[in-house]
């Protein structure tokens, strides 16, 4: 049986940079939150990564590609594969949209 999930609620309890909380599972997917606070270590995972950008800004920096900014409400798929980052200069949110294997700090 669903439940309704009070995303404000779980991100109040995230109180240091780059953890991780899971939502719900949709299908084949969990809907993560995270905080972000500064610059995320490199990484590539083996399949596509939805970030929505909940409160804040922060960037996307991506290996030979143009980073992508986020704003309070945008969304950006970094392809799989793709060498990315996040960054954020001040604190900020992410939900992300991943497979349930997909792991934190990528694929080595």
């Amino acid at each position: 049986m669903s439940e309704v999930v009070d995303v404000r609620k779980v991100l109040a309890q995230i109180s240091e940079p780059f953890q991780q909380r899971d939502l719900v599972r949709a299908n084949d997917a969990i809907v993560r939150v995270a905080r972000l606070r500064g610059d995320f270590p490199w990484h590539t995972h083996e399949e596509d990564e939805l970030f929505l950008c909940w409160e804040g800004r922060f960037r996307i920096e991506m290996e030979g590609r143009d980073a992508a900014e986020l704003g309070e409400g945008q969304l950006f798929v970094v392809p799989r594969g793709v060498r990315h980052r996040p960054v954020a200069e001040r604190d900020a949110a992410v939900l992300l949209l991943e497979r349930p294997e997909t792991k934190q700090y990528g694929n080595p």
